[in-house]
């Protein structure tokens, strides 16, 4: 068994209503996204010998994940201070995504991880909130 993993970026801004805590203010960040997948190698074909190519790694996370997030004020649809700032940006036609959790690296982590498993043998999602702080989730 082989793991590869790729490297991502994107930028986006939340808040943790009701935290004890900074993180209970708008702000933002640089999300530093390391996407592992573990796999037996590839039999045959251009991509023998490898666990998949790099390139189609790339081309899933930024179709599913980094296009969805980077630049996009992200919040939990189930709060409403957090959904009523995002329905005035999304009036003023402003890029908002909506996560099914509070949007903490941990629940970032989970989320991500659950989504790219339909198209990634995927093995673990490490998420970099602040370049001292980070989330890994694995099954």
């Amino acid at each position: 068994m082989y793991k590869i993993a790729k490297e991502f970026q994107f930028d986006a801004c939340h808040m943790l209503d009701g935290h004890n805590g900074k993180c209970h203010n708008l702000h933002g960040h640089t999300y530093r996204l390391v996407i592992e997948v573990s796999a037996h190698l590839i039999d045959q074909g251009s991509s023998a010998d490898m666990v998949m190519d790099f390139a189609d790694l790339k081309q899933i996370v930024k179709k599913h994940i980094i296009d969805k997030l980077d630049h996009a004020f992200i919040y939990y649809k189930n709060n409403s201070n957090e959904s009523k700032i995002a329905q005035l940006l999304q009036q003023m036609q402003r890029k908002i995504f909506a996560f099914p959790c509070r949007t903490t690296a941990e629940g970032m982590s989970r989320y991500i991880f659950n989504e790219l498993k339909q198209y990634l043998p995927i093995s673990s999602v490490t998420l970099w909130e602040t370049p001292t702080s980070y989330c890994q989730y694995s099954e």
